[in-house]
C-alpha cells in the first residue's frame, strides 16, 4: 500500500518554470514505475511522463518533450517533474501515479493503482 502526495504546484507566467514533487508514505517509490498525468475540468486525464523502475526507457507526451523532465530523487525517495518554458495550455491539476498493471501501455491511466490528490498548476499568458 502506498499513499502519494504531490507538492510544488502554483501560479507562474508563461515561460516560467515549476518543479513538482511526489512523495510516498508506505512502500518506497523506488520500487514502482511512476508517471505524471494532468487533467483539466471536463477533459480526460492526460499522460505527461513516465519513469520505469529498472530501465532507462523514459517516455514523454509530445507536448512535454524538450520542456519537462521526469526524474527520481533517491535521497528523498521522491518523483519529480521539472517543467520549463510553461505555456497557458499547461494549466491543469497534475497527478503522480504508481503503476500496477502492464497490459496496455504506460500512457493509460487504468495501468496505475495509486494516485495522489493532485496539485494545481496555473500558467498565465
Amino acid at each position: 500500500q502506498v499513499r502519494l502526495v504531490e507538492s510544488g504546484g502554483g501560479s507562474v507566467q508563461a515561460g516560467g518554470s515549476l518543479k513538482l514533487s511526489c512523495a510516498s508514505s508506505g512502500r518506497a517509490l523506488s520500487t514502482y514505475s511512476m508517471a505524471w498525468f494532468r487533467q483539466v475540468p471536463g477533459k480526460e486525464r492526460e499522460f505527461v511522463a513516465y519513469l520505469p523502475v529498472r530501465t532507462a526507457k523514459i517516455s514523454y507526451a509530445d507536448f512535454a518533450k524538450g520542456r519537462f523532465t521526469i526524474f527520481r530523487d533517491n535521497a528523498r525517495d521522491s518523483l519529480d517533474l521539472q517543467m520549463d518554458n510553461l505555456e497557458p495550455e499547461d494549466t491543469a491539476v497534475y497527478y503522480c501515479a504508481a503503476r500496477w498493471h502492464y497490459d496496455r501501455g504506460e500512457s493509460f491511466p487504468e495501468e496505475y493503482r495509486y494516485w495522489g490528490q493532485g496539485t494545481q498548476v496555473t500558467v498565465s499568458a
